[in-house]
């Protein structure tokens, strides 16, 4: 490691704006360095090909790469092929790897378990709905950190999507991640069921990321704000089974965990003052760069300085309650909203209401009435904005706002699930609140990726959240499903200017 010390410190060994710092590790291909890009000062990884007579089909791979556009994987940010040398730098991302961690000894409990491999379904949905082709996913490709940021190597390789890709890694994360999970505190059960059924054990096969991703939130939910009974893990959607062990399980379920809440523990109620809540940003007319590189134009337009906050939007639900009986119920809906949805509940609202209430806890976190509503999804924020006569910003809007008021969007600290007040850090100087951080946010249109600009348009998430990060104001995510619901997931509203 000396010899290796002494030649990356030669300017020789540069590779263009990377110097490298320390060789971290080699296979029979390529190097991985440590490395400091010197134009900003951040450290990376790049990847160096020993061998550049293999430099077409690794740079095949890179552009694969490159082309992911999700805030759970790992960024590409320049690749080279001069002077008989092929490389390529990528974002060095945060933590340890769950591999590091188990090899450390550490164990996972059940709530951040579950959030970590919903978080890796996600990602590999997304890898599935673009037919990108992966390398093999183990415990070295997840990204921890100590606040609970979930990132993941990108794994992604030039050439089709097989149809085994997604069997071989649920297959292979259902035995691999059993060894971190902490099996001595609530939970632990509901989630070596789930890695059992990824496996194929009790069920006719394997689980695919969709039903492993709703399992998750269904486990969440249920350690997050557990009710007297809970329901188990597989309430909504049960896999076909091959006997009947795992409904004795889910008995199981039941009872401990009613008989740990049979006697719950009193919290005293906490007084929530009376805050000013902020008013409405006006955005001029113009043009902005986006995080893509393009350019957008928007008009002039009003935005909400913060999200719609747990209050606002339980004004919302009085409103529906006094239609319904009048028969009124739908007249704040899309007109596509599917027959099947009946409610602008959120997820779980009668406990995260009367937490807020009073100022007491929800999914661990303090909160109050003026916090963000989340865990609704499309068609909740497009009623809400409806019944306030305004509506779900676009995409380019949120973007316009964000730049007419940032002059660097990533530099912008990301803030916690937080109530709305003027002392937040996450704002921006044209006096947005939370648009790096507290939630993720609903837009009102859908969009192409930037990594399949002829590809079909989906619903665009933005903003980093709590739970994920991401790259703050300039997080953002792509889906096909309307009705996702999550406990980041809120949104703001617009409006045209007066």
């Amino acid at each position: 490691m000396d010899e290796v010390s002494e030649e990356v410190s030669e300017e020789d060994n540069r590779f263009g704006d990377y110097a490298p710092q320390e060789l971290l590790a080699e296979t029979e291909t390529t190097r991985t360095w440590l490395a400091k890009q010197a134009s900003v000062g951040r450290m990376v990884l790049v990847e160096e090909l020993k061998c550049a007579a293999d430099g077409e089909a690794f740079i095949a791979d890179v552009r694969a790469k490159a082309g992911v556009e999700h805030p759970l994987v790992g960024s590409i940010y320049e690749a080279s092929m001069e002077e008989g040398r092929c490389h390529y730098a990528h974002e060095l991302l945060p933590g340890e790897t769950l591999e590091t961690r188990a090899k450390h000894g550490e164990k996972i409990r059940a709530q951040r378990f579950v959030h970590i491999l919903r978080r890796v379904a996600e990602a590999n949905i997304y890898h599935e709905s673009h037919g990108n082709a992966t390398a093999p996913l183990d415990l070295d490709a997840i990204h921890v950190d100590n606040h609970g940021v979930i990132r993941l190597k990108n794994l992604v390789i030039a050439g089709d999507r097989l149809p085994d890709h997604s069997l071989r890694d649920v297959l292979r994360l259902g035995e691999a991640l059993q060894p971190v999970l902490d099996q001595h505190h609530p939970g632990a059960t509901r989630c070596l069921t789930l890695l059992a059924w990824m496996r194929g054990e009790e069920v006719a096969k394997p689980l695919k990321w969709t039903q492993i991703r709703d399992y998750c939130e269904q486990i969440e939910q249920q350690l997050t704000a557990p009710s007297a009974v809970v329901a188990p893990p597989t309430a909504a959607i049960r896999p076909e089974k091959k006997s009947g062990y795992v409904w004795v399980v889910a008995i199981l379920f039941v009872a401990v965990i009613a008989g740990v809440f049979l006697f719950p523990k009193k919290k005293k109620k906490r007084v929530v003052s009376a805050a000013p809540m902020p008013g409405w940003v006006a955005v001029q007319a113009g043009s902005h760069d986006t995080p893509d590189g393009m350019k957008i134009e928007t008009g002039d337009f009003m935005l909400a300085a913060c999200e719609v906050t747990i209050g606002d939007y339980a004004g919302f639900l009085e409103t529906l309650d006094i239609l319904t009986e009048e028969g009124g119920q739908s007249a704040f809906d899309h007109p596509e909203q599917p027959k099947t949805k009946t409610s602008h509940a959120p997820d779980d609202w009668e406990n995260l209401y009367r937490a807020a209430k009073v100022g007491g806890e929800w999914g661990g976190r303090d909160i109050n009435i003026h916090s963000p509503v989340v865990g609704v999804d499309w068609w909740d924020a497009f009623a809400y904005a409806k019944w306030k006569k305004s509506y779900l910003p676009t995409q380019e809007q949120w973007l316009g706002a964000l730049m007419s008021g940032a002059k660097v969007p990533s530099q912008i600290p990301i803030s916690d699930l937080l109530p709305v007040n003027d002392e937040t850090a996450d704002r921006t100087t044209n006096g947005l609140l939370g648009m790096a951080g507290s939630v993720s946010e609903w837009t009102g249109e859908p969009r192409p990726s930037p990594s399949n600009p002829l590809g079909e348009p989906l619903w665009v998430i933005i903003g980093g959240s709590y739970l994920n990060p991401g790259k703050g104001a300039l997080t953002r995510e792509w889906l096909e499903d309307r009705m996702t619901r999550r406990p980041d997931l809120g949104f703001r509203i617009g409006k045209d200017k007066e």
